[in-house]
């Protein structure tokens, strides 16, 4: 599994590199899309609000659907093969919006088809990646994986929103379409140079409601657990908040502000190279403060700068945007790197695929449902009061954190509490208080 202990991981681990290659095109390809698509919708079908807003909901609503029981199959499959197979799905997917475009049969619901298939695809990947991470990676190398693979992933957005908007401004948005089937194929040839193999998953005997024990067996866990609760209830009003104003974001700067696709790309780039800055220092914040207040920092503290993004107006007022959206970018991704950490050494390997998936589920699910709302909340209130209900709710979330064993704590712990401990009284900093001799 480690391939040498001297030097980054990019120079001394081929695998790890075969990954982040695979990884970083596939954020390019997501990335374009999700310029691409939305202006594929506004400019090219002429769609209103809330279709927009439905189409960001369908790319997100397989999570609520699929997303458990998936959990449960990753766990009994080998990770790699599922990650490949949904790659050549989603290539041979976007592949064929442009195609159909030709023969005239673009439409809204082919998008939506498209969005909800990619984004079924999408759940398999994500779930098994997530899961197949810790098997190439020894523990100690995990934080720099998860820190290099979030950074890249943060930059690979910053370049693909900015070419999202130019690509649609030179070649047309649904061509933009290409770019993405691209970096999937580029994805599926990535994984498919990696030399470590699974030990092969042994067929047992399965009672035939084995799938619902298992998928309860992840949400108890979650439930259980006072550090993964916290997380998990923080993660899905986070995202309702987040998804509720990004999925008008393109419409409230093309038709609030009045920028031109280019522009728009540019911008939302610019404002992501927060998540870059994000991955870069949120290992060396964690070292030095804690794990559990790097959290807070991060996850309360800089994201309430979202409240600028409602204050966007044409001029130098773009430049609100780009301070709001780099410092909710910034909290986001590094929070982000020290969530997988934790939660890669806190939960057992053989759970793994289960928690992600019920985390994702939970975490998850509430983008379709803010994507809805943003849509909703600006065809009847108007897109300018959406965008500051919607900003509001990103710091508001992390009252969560900060009313939770995390504010009491320097850092998250590294293992779990015995299951035996399980009824026992709690103290400040959520581990059980024994009873005394």
């Amino acid at each position: 599994m480690s391939q040498g202990t001297g030097g980054g991981l990019l120079r001394r681990h081929r695998d790890f590199r075969l990954l982040w290659c695979g990884e970083t095109a596939g954020k390019f390809g997501a990335s374009v899309t999700g310029v691409a698509m939305p202006l594929v919708a506004v400019s090219t079908l002429h769609a209103g609000t809330f279709e927009v807003g439905l189409l960001s909901a369908a790319a997100w609503a397989p999570w609520l659907i699929v997303g458990l029981p998936v959990g449960v199959w990753v766990d009994r499959l080998r990770r790699r093969p599922i990650m490949l197979a949904a790659a050549a799905i989603s290539f041979l997917l976007f592949a064929g919006l442009p195609v159909a475009a030709w023969f005239g049969r673009l439409s809204i619901g082919l998008l939506l088809t498209v969005a909800l298939l990619t984004g079924t695809a999408a759940v398999f990947f994500q779930t098994a990646y997530s899961a197949y991470l810790p098997s190439i990676l020894e523990p100690a190398d995990q934080p720099e994986g998860n820190a290099k693979l979030h950074g890249s992933a943060s930059a690979a957005q910053i370049a693909g929103l900015g070419s999202g908007g130019l690509i649609a401004q030179l070649a047309g948005a649904v061509n933009g379409m290409f770019a993405n089937a691209a970096t999937f194929f580029v994805a599926l040839l990535c994984l498919a140079g990696i030399r470590h193999r699974e030990p092969r998953v042994t067929k047992t005997e399965r009672r035939p409601r084995a799938l619902f024990s298992e998928v309860g067996e992840g949400l108890r866990l979650v439930v259980d657990d006072p550090w993964l609760r916290t997380l998990t209830a923080f993660g899905a009003a986070s995202n309702l908040a987040l998804m509720g104003y990004q999925s008008i974001l393109v419409i409230f700067l093309v038709r609030s502000v009045g920028l031109p696709s280019g522009t728009v790309g540019a911008l939302i780039a610019a404002a992501s190279t927060g998540g870059v800055v994000g991955a870069f220092v949120a290992r060396r914040v964690a070292s030095r403060v804690g794990t559990a207040r790097a959290t807070l920092l991060f996850e309360l503290g800089l994201p309430i700068f979202a409240l600028l993004i409602p204050l966007t107006a044409g001029g130098a007022g773009i430049l609100l945007y780009v301070a709001g959206g780099f410092c909710v970018s910034a909290g986001v991704v590094a929070g982000n790197v020290i969530k997988s950490s934790f939660q890669q050494r806190y939960c057992p390997p053989e759970l793994l695929g289960r928690l992600t998936a019920s985390t994702a589920f939970l975490n998850y699910g509430t983008i379709p449902l803010g994507a809805v709302l943003g849509g909703a909340l600006g065809t009847a209130l108007g897109i300018r009061t959406a965008m500051w209900i919607t900003t509001a709710g990103v710091p508001l979330a992390a009252l969560i954190l900060f009313f939770s064993p995390i504010r009491r704590s320097r850092d998250l712990p590294t293992s779990r509490r015995p299951a035996s401990n399980a009824k026992l009284p709690l103290d400040p900093d959520g581990e059980p208080v024994l009873p005394r001799h």
